[in-house]
């Protein structure tokens, strides 16, 4: 980063700051918390339920901020990591160009799709649980809780049934080198893109489409201009929720206990939340428009994306060397313990 970059950063964070009306070395029993939803969403309900636990059992207030009320996720990153920030929510798929290794989960067809064997994982998951917070420390982060969204669900303009048929299509991603990698080798050209351009980007067709849970594609409005919905069963949309390091270290046992406490709260009444949310959310988006088409692959198709997995595994050992074998290994070991 040049100098000038970073001094414009920091500006950045000084006006934002300002604009909270305290400074990052300011104390308060206020603290605040940004997540990268809207109100309702997944990640606003942990953050509310989060908040609900904080408050309930302790003297502290929690203020929660929305997607674009603070910027967009690597903004609020920056300002968790400026101490600006106590708490923010955000997705492996940013953070990892901060952490290569969160970038696991981005491996396709890794996960199961069976939803409460995805939940069992994050409970019991020692890679998720033991050695995700030792690398989040070393960024200057506590990691409270990993947790899954949803499936995720590829978007088009038109209906896809093989890898050939996304061939010369722009489709969306997070900024996140793997994921990229992920489309390539599905036979698209990733396009990394910040959430607020993304439906604007479909509508005048510089995308052609995109993927997220199916409840954010209601959400977002995004089946409006890429109506066609494929569930590929590559994936599922996994969170972090998460604190600033020094922050964190600075309170008293009682209170790094009790946040502890707020964050397996919020998982659980998360996990209540995110079952039967992805029919619901289905049901409203065919209520809502008749150009939507839903294309459900079938395993013999899903073969076919299937086979292009192992080359991203092969990226994800470049960009992470013995550290992402490692955790790679773990993780494979921690599904196994699940799935048998």
């Amino acid at each position: 980063m040049s100098i000038y970059s970073h001094l414009k950063q920091l500006t950045a964070v000084s006006c934002v700051a300002a604009a909270l009306g305290f400074s990052a070395l300011a104390s308060a029993d206020t603290w605040r918390y940004a997540h990268e939803e809207y109100e309702g969403d997944v990640q606003d309900v942990y953050a509310h339920k989060f908040k609900e636990y904080i408050e309930d059992n302790s003297e502290h207030s929690l203020q929660i901020y929305r997607f674009g009320e603070l910027g967009e996720s690597d903004d609020i990153m920056e300002q968790t990591q400026a101490g600006i920030l106590q708490f923010v929510n955000q997705s492996p798929g940013f953070t990892g160009s901060l952490i290569p290794e969160a970038q696991i989960f981005f491996i396709p067809y890794l996960m199961p799709t069976n939803m409460e064997t995805v939940i069992e994982f994050f409970r019991q998951s020692k890679a998720v649980n033991e050695d995700f917070p030792k690398l989040y420390e070393e960024q200057g982060l506590e990691l409270l809780k990993m947790y899954p969204e949803g499936e995720m669900v590829m978007t088009a303009d038109e209906p896809v049934t093989e890898p050939a048929d996304l061939k010369g299509k722009k489709i969306r991603v997070m900024t996140n080198p793997l994921l990229s990698s992920t489309y390539e080798a599905f036979g698209a050209t990733p396009t990394p893109l910040p959430w607020g351009e993304v439906y604007g980007a479909l509508q005048t067709n510089m995308l052609q489409g995109q993927e997220n849970p199916i409840f954010w594609i209601e959400s977002g409005g995004l089946y409006e201009v890429s109506p066609n919905l494929i569930f590929t069963h590559h994936g599922w949309f996994t969170t972090a929720s998460m604190a600033n390091k020094d922050f964190f270290d600075g309170l008293s046992k009682d209170d790094q206990a009790m946040i502890r406490d707020a964050a397996d709260y919020a998982f659980n009444e998360t996990v209540k939340h995110i079952r039967g949310l992805a029919e619901k959310s289905l049901e409203k988006i065919q209520a809502s428009s008749d150009d939507v088409t839903v294309t459900r692959l079938t395993d013999e198709q899903i073969a076919k994306f299937k086979a292009r997995a192992p080359q991203v595994e092969e990226t994800f050992y470049e960009m992470t060397g013995e550290s992402g074998k490692a955790l790679l290994n773990q993780f494979k070991k921690d599904l196994e313990a699940v799935t048998n």
